[in-house]
């Protein structure tokens, strides 16, 4: 299953900004939409790692990972 995600983004002044809606904090710069959207999904990989990561240290002792579908 592939997840999508939703990027509001907008030109301001030269620079293009924006922010994955789903995650806050998840958000970046370019200097064109396409490094935009480029630097998003580096910025949205991240911190999914870092979730990841950080649930699977918080599980004590045996645990499983069970996909949800949203």
């Amino acid at each position: 299953m592939v997840a999508t995600y939703t990027a509001v983004v907008q030109q301001h002044g030269e620079w293009w900004i924006g922010w994955v809606e789903e995650l806050p904090g998840v958000n970046s710069q370019g200097q064109t939409r396409a490094e935009l959207l480029d630097n998003l999904r580096d910025a949205l990989e991240e911190a999914l790692e870092m979730n990841r990561a950080d649930a699977r240290a918080a599980a004590k002792g045996a645990y499983e990972e069970v996909s949800i579908p949203a």
